[in-house]
């Protein structure tokens, strides 16, 4: 088995778009994808991204990937990394591929001053959760992750400042 971990190109936007539908499948189409081969082209390759992704072949055919976003901890005074997605492919798991990549955003984090990679799991997710615990991450018990999105996203940020405040 040959295997090669590689920024991604943009030439990459439909592989990753579709692993981004597998992995709606796979999360019970928890998380619909709403999002093209063309808008991930062009939003995560801009030059102005904060994102990237990165891609796993093995033998020549795309298995995986990873997206990966900089952070900054106010908190710390240091560069973090979140990443967004660790996908691979069904007949592409358990090879010791997703560790690999893992690894790889590890070592990019710390070529790159990052202290920390931060990620979520689901909870029903026992296989991913049982991984990661091997390789000694822990999760984040004490804290909530929040999300507003949508029509709430958009209610909010054209809310006056007034209507916010309550007055």
């Amino acid at each position: 088995m040959k295997m090669t971990i590689r920024p991604a190109n943009p030439e990459d936007a439909d592989a990753i778009y579709g692993m981004i539908a597998e992995l709606s499948v796979y999360e019970h189409g928890l998380q619909h994808s709403v999002t093209t081969a063309e808008e991930i082209r062009s939003m995560l390759f801009n030059p102005d991204s904060n994102s990237e992704a990165l891609m796993c072949e093995i033998d020549g055919s795309t298995a995986g990937y990873a997206v990966i976003t900089r952070s900054y901890s106010a908190w710390l005074g240091r560069r973090g990394m979140y990443m967004e997605d660790l996908y691979f492919s069904p007949n592409f798991r358990g090879l010791g591929a997703g560790k690999a990549l893992l690894q790889y955003v590890a070592q990019h984090a710390v070529n790159h001053q990052c202290n920390r990679i931060e990620w979520s799991a689901l909870d029903w997710d026992q296989s991913a959760r049982e991984f990661y615990l091997s390789i000694d991450a822990l999760p984040l018990n004490e804290w909530v992750r929040y999300r507003l999105d949508g029509a709430a996203l958009e209610k909010f940020a054209a809310a006056t400042p007034q209507s916010v405040l309550g007055l």
